[in-house]
């Protein structure tokens, strides 16, 4: 790849995580799916017990995340991108910060995601690395705060 390219490929990597968070805060999943490639690949590396590890292809992205507006109020702040040695890849810093609906509990989280982009940007793959505990503390209407 030319040395023009990666500047540009860099930036689609990296607009497709911002379009990432930008879309799933609206609750816009239907277009929020169009990101991926049609066998796109969302991956949840710590994700608890009953909470799939992986979803792959739209339909299933969107069958998987179109509860969550209704599950999480939340924005996406301080975002950070983090260099890779691969123009494709956007490695992403960020915070959320909102609460869950049906509880009205904080949700409050620091995430870490990698993205992997094909040549028109659009996402192959999406390791989301989120703190499940954040997430079933916030929704369980009688547990404990954390220390």
């Amino acid at each position: 790849m030319s040395g023009t390219l990666v500047p540009e490929r860099r930036s689609a990597a990296q607009h497709a995580v911002a379009e990432h968070l930008r879309l799933v805060a609206a609750g816009r999943i239907a277009e929020w799916v169009d990101l991926f490639t049609p066998d796109g690949i969302l991956e949840f590396p710590y994700a608890p017990a009953g909470v799939p590890r992986q979803v792959r292809g739209r339909d299933a992205l969107l069958a998987h995340m179109s509860q969550f507006p209704d599950t999480f109020d939340v924005r996406f702040v301080n975002l950070v991108f983090h260099e890779t040695t691969d123009p494709a890849t956007a490695i992403a810093e960020f915070g959320s910060t909102g609460r869950a609906v049906a509880t009205g509990k904080p949700y409050e989280q620091t995430c870490i995601s990698v993205v992997y982009t094909d040549d028109t940007g659009r996402i192959i793959r999406y390791v989301d690395y989120w703190n499940p505990l954040v997430a079933i503390e916030a929704l369980e209407p009688h547990a404990a705060p954390r220390d």
